[in-house]
């Protein structure tokens, strides 16, 4: 059985889960346009996850996955967060607002407690995928039973062959160019392994299905990567710009000004891709403080950004981007669902 068949979806385009900016209508619009949606959960609480999962059943009767964060939740250094505290503290003031005296954990991990794998249960979406992490055997064994396709990121290859060991059903090779944070399981290294190659490297020594992610944005790009081996293929940045997503009016006028990105973990403690700004140029100096946890950092930028907002000031936000964002597209996502099937024809 090929992965569409298994996914029981018409076209091999997935939608990228995006914390944040991923909705129930763009999830759906991709779904119905015979694609396979997607919700980003990890930002979410329990019940708000459940709304989003409940509004996408009212708006599509296809398949989608819901995505969640699968990192190893780790102890605050306190000492290193002060010190990260002290050093925003007048660009806080800047903006007329203070800086937070403590941070807070606010992105729970699928491994801390099984309220995000009940809630899976409950609501039976067609497939389950996780980022930076592979969940406890005891979850996989759950969302097997329940008949959930099971998707993990890798950026490596043994990540890839860790999440065949553990019983997952399909790998997504993220590749360094994709946009948003990367799927690292150690945060001590990354092998940047470009997704052409990271396919490559998976297909020749795994055997699970594999989607490719990362600086795709036209059907010609997805057609190599489903020559080179891959199943699918899974497109975030070409999708921000439509109506349906959450991104708000700066983020996606800069999608379309900008064409260069950046790699930085000074906005959430976990390397991100995303249109250069402020944390680029003036934060991620030679001799930066050490950054604190994730997620606890990107409890200072958000309240950053926030604080830099009211002053007309967007240079804090996190405009996560893949490093082909200038082939961006004005197209709704239905259209661009069909504009990238197109090319994939006209590209065999």
């Amino acid at each position: 059985m090929t992965l569409l068949e298994q996914l029981n979806i018409k076209h091999p385009i997935f939608l990228a889960p995006m914390a944040g900016v991923s909705t129930p209508e763009l999830a759906a619009e991709v779904s119905n346009q015979g694609g396979f949606g997607s919700l980003g959960l990890g930002a979410n609480t329990v019940d708000a996850a459940r709304e989003q999962i409940l509004r996408t059943q009212e708006l599509t009767d296809f398949p989608f996955q819901v995505n969640f964060f699968c990192h190893e939740s780790s102890p605050l250094n306190e000492v290193a967060a002060q010190a990260w505290i002290a050093h925003f503290q007048p660009i806080f003031e800047r903006y007329g607002a203070t800086a937070p005296s403590q941070l807070n954990c606010i992105y729970p991990s699928f491994k801390d407690h099984d309220g995000y794998l009940d809630l899976v249960l409950e609501t039976k979406p067609q497939a389950v995928s996780f980022h930076f992490g592979i969940p406890h055997a005891h979850q996989i064994q759950a969302l097997k039973d329940a008949g959930i396709i099971t998707m993990v990121s890798a950026t490596n290859l043994a990540e890839a062959q860790a999440i065949e060991a553990a019983g997952i059903d399909v790998i997504i090779a993220q590749g360094i160019e994709a946009g948003g944070h990367r799927g690292i399981f150690n945060q001590t290294f990354d092998s940047a392994i470009k997704t052409s190659d990271l396919v490559q490297l998976i297909r020749e020594h795994c055997t699970l299905p594999v989607v490719a992610a990362g600086g795709i944005m036209n059907g010609q790009q997805a057609q190599l990567m489903l020559k080179l081996g891959a199943s699918a293929v899974q497109l975030g940045t070409a999708f921000v710009q439509c109506k349906s997503s959450n991104a708000n009016p700066a983020y996606r006028q800069a999608l379309f000004q900008q064409n260069i990105t950046q790699i930085t973990d000074s906005i959430s403690g976990r390397p991100a891709r995303g249109l250069i700004n402020h944390w680029h140029t003036q934060v991620d100096t030679p001799n930066r403080l050490t950054v604190p946890t994730y997620p606890y950092t990107y409890d200072l930028a958000k309240q950053l950004h926030a604080a830099a907002v009211t002053q007309g000031e967007q240079g804090y936000a996190p405009f996560w981007a893949g490093s082909n964002v200038s082939q961006i597209r004005e197209l709704e996502a239905a259209d661009l669902i069909n504009q990238l099937v197109l090319e994939m024809i006209h590209a065999r």
